[in-house]
């Protein structure tokens, strides 16, 4: 079984900020709300990007690379269990380096 998230409708259209301080569609917020609950069920989980309004690289270092700094999951873990979709896969590539820099600032 797979969870599928889709961002625009899921959450917000408009995403912004890093902290729940920043706003309510923060990354942090996402990240509490939406990643952690789905990824804890162990299952796939599809994040469906297009649809929102854009992306500010806060939001998504703090949804994606706050995953592995705040050790919920390791970039393996989330390399097996996450999978981005987006017509602009730069966005997919930029999530992707956030989740391997912050592993990287984790294993030293």
């Amino acid at each position: 079984m797979k969870t599928v998230i889709d961002v625009a409708k899921d959450f917000s259209p408009y995403p912004a900020g890093r902290y729940v301080d920043d706003g309510p569609y923060s990354g942090e917020a996402f990240r509490e709300q939406n990643l952690v609950p789905a990824l804890r069920e162990g299952e796939k989980v599809i994040i469906q990007l297009d649809g929102s309004e854009g992306y500010g690289s806060s939001f998504l270092e703090e949804a994606f690379g706050g995953l592995v700094r705040g050790g919920y999951f390791s970039a393996q873990e989330l390399n097996e269990l996450l999978s981005i979709v987006s017509d602009d896969i730069a966005l997919i590539d930029e999530i992707r380096a956030y989740i391997n820099s912050a592993n990287q600032k984790a294993n030293h």
